[in-house]
């Protein structure tokens, strides 16, 4: 995953601290759907600087698109999978197979959140990788 960053500071450990504009998932169209509170926040993150990129150099980093397919895995396909299958097996039951497949849906979340806890212990590593001309 590619992203466009600007150098706030260089790190003695060969690292840079870089502000990234968060973007949403409509690209900042908030005129068309009343906007989601995304737009113009700023994330501050370390990166490593194999390039030398200096104070107020506009760069594009990278990191490892694991780290957010795997959470998308965990928040969206888990807990559906879970819900689906509870439900589905417990039809026979009648009333009780939403209720079965709630819980199934609130076990599904449990493994997200443990990702995130160690997600949150070990950051992903971002890297400068070039210049934005």
């Amino acid at each position: 995953m590619q992203r466009k960053a600007t150098v706030q500071a260089i790190l003695p450990d060969g690292r840079a601290e870089l502000a990234v504009q968060r973007e949403s998932a409509c690209s900042g169209d908030c005129h068309q759907c009343g906007g989601c509170g995304t737009v113009g926040q700023t994330l501050r993150l370390t990166a490593e600087n194999p390039i030398g990129a200096q104070r107020g150099d506009v760069v594009y980093i990278s990191s490892e698109s694991a780290t957010v397919l795997w959470a998308a895995v965990l928040v969206y396909t888990l807990p559906l999978l879970l819900f689906l299958t509870g439900y589905l097996l417990s039809m026979r039951l009648g009333a009780w197979a939403a209720a079965i497949g709630t819980a199934g849906f609130l076990a599904g979340l449990a493994p997200a959140f443990a990702y995130n806890r160690r997600v949150k212990k070990r950051p992903p590593v971002y890297t400068i990788i070039g210049f934005v001309k």
